[in-house]
């Protein structure tokens, strides 16, 4: 088998440069790459287009690359976290595209798949669809979405190995795994990088053809974003 593994993450994103397009997996805070976007924010690169379902909070995930203003523009589904954001997209710094979830989703798999584009009927009839292609489908109208292009994509994984199969744990398989394979490059970070041969075949969410990179993350932080408790009895 191919050896994915790198030494660190600063060799994992060799290649990356100023004005690139990268996918970035996660859902709120759960399964977002840290590592990835700490050294993102270290080696200050700029003009970014990112693709991720949100943009984290002011002072965390995506969220530091924008305190940062490295981010040209967000395609997402869900920013309601984030006041840097709104604010950036308010006052006309930050270029947005708001997307269905669902076809955010799709767009990344196509991309992942091959397919240049799919057919949808989220957002028809809606400014979603201004512009686009429409055609009727069994008496339903879809909508024309093209897939994704992207530089890197940028993933986290519970465990993985040098081949780059990785196993996702929890909610941070939501986008993680249909962004593997979706850009140029997949860098996968992992909690635990394990031997070739340890991980069972049966458990395996992504194989290792969909990722060019592997390498074991460190200091997880695991933010949570709305903390709710219930009130001692």
């Amino acid at each position: 088998m191919i050896n994915k593994k790198v030494a660190n993450v600063e060799e994992a994103l060799q290649g990356v440069l100023d004005n690139m397009t990268f996918m970035l997996g996660g859902f709120g805070l759960s399964g977002i790459p840290e590592n990835a976007i700490a050294q993102l924010v270290k080696l200050g690169v700029k003009g970014l287009t990112c693709i991720s379902n949100n943009a984290g909070v002011d002072d965390f995930g995506l969220g530091l690359l924008l305190q940062k203003h490295q981010i040209k523009k967000m395609i997402s589904s869900y920013v309601g976290e984030n006041d840097e954001f709104e604010r950036q997209m308010l006052s006309g710094e930050l270029d947005v595209e708001l997307i269905p979830q669902g076809t955010l989703a799709e767009r990344c798999r196509a991309a992942q798949a091959g397919f240049p584009a799919i057919y949808t009927p989220a957002g028809y009839g809606t400014e979603v669809a201004e512009g686009k292609e429409t055609r009727e489908f069994d008496g339903k109208m879809y909508v024309l979405e093209l897939a994704f292009k992207a530089d890197f994509s940028f993933v986290k994984a519970w465990k993985g190995d040098a081949a780059g199969n990785l196993i996702f744990k929890g909610t941070a398989r939501n986008f993680n795994p249909v962004m593997c394979g979706a850009a140029k490059i997949t860098v996968a970070e992992v909690e635990e990088l394990v031997p070739l041969g340890n991980l069972d075949p049966n458990q395996i969410h992504i194989p290792g053809i969909f990722v060019q990179r592997i390498f074991q993350g460190e200091n997880y932080e695991k933010r949570i974003e709305q903390r709710t408790v219930r009130k001692k009895d």
